[in-house]
């Protein structure tokens, strides 16, 4: 996801002295980056538990972080892998070409995941400004719709009707949504005035789609205006795929500033979480110096789990795909939701039956990437009647929707994501092999720029993804139908197990599925956070008074709770 029009003017009326907007909240405002900062740490756990094993369900971003996490306050944590360390962090690279990378699945990451970028910092990472559309280290843009190309440095080369689409959108989020008192809110981490904010909207709005929250304003009564937004209006390859979904979800993102000025990892976004599974903290509880999760691993996790069940004791049982069993006090599972109903055998004691109804009921959305390898990155040369760059990062209603170009200076071999797509854009590459998914893509751009001979400059074999055909993620990530808060409190709330029944404690969820803000991997690490606190609750372990942690605090932030009668 990303921004190209409709924020901008809210932001040019925030003084440069203002707190910056971080993702604190709306449904659960804690400060995660202060809790990471503090130098009393997470918490801690009594002495008879250090070297308890804690099984990790996942080794994604989430699994990773929460295993770390764990590691440092003196438990083992045993993670389970079924595929590749990184889940949606994942970054591939093309024969013969081994200093290119293409992101498969999350390539940008916006400033306000404060805690997300703590692990960054943490491990040195280097991150770069993303050529998002008419972003400012972007060269230039080009919007294409219905056959018409218009080419933009900045907004302002847009025609009128563009800039009538933003301020329709902006006078939509302030009469519909309360935008500037929300974010001034952020800003100022003012959680009553959070609170009271959010709880109006959730249960104004939970029922209301992303589109007809955009029908019922009056800034947005042109059909031509929606189709335009749809298409092109503050996303890649359109917003139009997310119509359907919650207009909640929508809002989460727009007030936390999460479509703002995205950056990339420079080498890749996989790099993190293989860094984390490295890493040999300074600080540790009970673990000689030196220790890391890959060599409490013996370099590798343990291969997928096939199976969860309760056991005497009120211990989780796992087994994995090489037989092997082992049975835990608690359990992380923070892969897709849905493997619980599909991929993994599963009792019916492990959850409420509340929560496997929010399980099943998850809805996830669909998305596809290709990428090419190029010689240089032409696209800079310029046009020799128009002055104009050859080809820009270019938005289209073709089949290509979103196309992005990735380069590290003007000598060197280049990227460019030639489509990103979503739901039913995304379904329709689905039968395709990567070279016939390149040949459609390569005839919709020479519709755009009919003087630019693409496939001279590729220099090896495209690499392609729909992660709705990923056997262990079924799709990108969740997002939220109408009617389905109730769903998604449930399962960020798991993490808070003292209410259930003894018998459905001990295995608590996480993961972006399960966080308010899926997609981006913000959620993710503060999911994580929360299962590790839930673990250590569990075991008897408590945080710092000086740091209180998300389970402490619970009770004045918690999510607002609908009424199910």
């Amino acid at each position: 996801m990303t921004s190209t029009v409709p924020t901008a003017v809210h932001d040019e009326q925030v003084p440069e002295a203002a707190k910056p907007i971080t993702m604190f909240g709306p449904d659960f405002p804690y400060a995660y980056d202060d809790y990471l900062a503090h130098p009393a740490g997470l918490g801690s756990i009594p002495a008879h538990e250090h070297g308890t094993e804690v099984a990790v369900v996942g080794g994604g971003l989430s699994g990773i972080v929460a295993a770390y996490e764990l590691m440092k306050m003196g438990l083992k944590p045993v993670v389970y892998e079924a595929d590749r360390l990184g889940g949606r962090l994942r970054t591939a690279r093309f024969d013969g070409c081994d200093d290119l990378t293409a992101e498969m699945g999350a390539m940008r990451f916006p400033p306000c995941s404060t805690a997300f970028q703590h692990y960054i910092d943490m491990v040195g990472l280097e991150t770069r400004p993303f050529p998002n559309p008419l972003a400012p280290d972007t060269p230039s843009t080009v919007v294409d719709l219905k056959g018409e190309s218009h080419y933009a440095r900045t907004l302002d080369d847009l025609p009128e009707v563009y800039h009538q689409v933003m301020d329709a959108w902006n006078a939509c989020l302030e009469d519909g949504a309360r935008f500037s008192e929300m974010q001034r809110a952020i800003r100022e981490r003012d959680v009553p005035a959070i609170r009271a904010l959010w709880a109006d909207l959730v249960e104004k709005l939970d029922n209301q789609t992303f589109y007809g929250f955009l029908c019922d304003s009056p800034a947005f009564k042109s059909f031509r205006h929606r189709e335009i937004f749809g298409q092109v209006g503050f996303g890649t390859g359109g917003w139009d795929t997310d119509f359907p979904n919650s207009i909640l979800e929508i809002l989460r993102v727009v007030y936390t500033g999460a479509d703002d000025d995205h950056r990339g990892i420079v080498g890749g976004s996989e790099q993190l979480p293989l860094r984390l599974w490295e890493d040999e903290p300074a600080k540790l509880v009970y673990w000689a110096p030196g220790t890391s999760l890959k060599s409490l691993h013996d370099g590798e996790p343990r291969p997928a789990v096939t199976r969860l069940h309760r056991t005497a004791g009120n211990r989780i049982t796992v087994t994995d795909a090489s037989g092997d069993i082992r049975s835990y006090k608690a359990v992380v599972f923070t892969a897709q939701s849905w493997m619980l109903l599909s991929k993994i055998a599963c009792d019916d004691e492990l959850f409420p039956i509340d929560h496997w109804t929010a399980i099943e009921r998850t809805h996830y959305m669909e998305s596809s990437k290709l990428f090419v390898p190029v010689d240089r990155p032409f696209w800079l040369d310029k046009d020799e009647e128009t002055g104009r760059d050859v080809m820009s990062m270019t938005l289209t209603d073709r089949m290509t929707r979103g196309t992005y170009l990735l380069d590290d200076g003007p000598d060197r071999p280049a990227v460019i994501c030639l489509s990103y797509t979503w739901c039913d854009d995304s379904l329709k590459w689905l039968p395709l092999s990567a070279n016939e998914r390149m040949e459609v893509m390569l005839k919709s751009l020479g519709e755009i720029y009919p003087k630019v001979d693409i496939r001279k400059h590729i220099i090896g074999n495209p690499v392609t993804i729909s992660w709705e055909n990923e056997p262990y993620f079924m799709g990108a990530f969740k997002a939220n139908l109408p009617g389905h808060y109730r769903y998604q409190r449930r399962l960020f709330t798991h993490f808070m197990q003292d209410r259930l029944p003894a018998d459905k404690r001990g295995i608590f969820l996480a993961g972006d599925d399960i966080s308010w803000t899926a997609g981006w991997a913000e959620g993710a690490v503060q999911t994580a956070l929360n299962a590790v606190w839930g673990v250590m609750h569990h075991l008897g372990g408590e945080t710092d008074p000086t740091n209180p942690g998300p389970g402490d605090v619970y009770e004045e932030i918690a999510p607002v709770e609908l009424p199910e009668d």
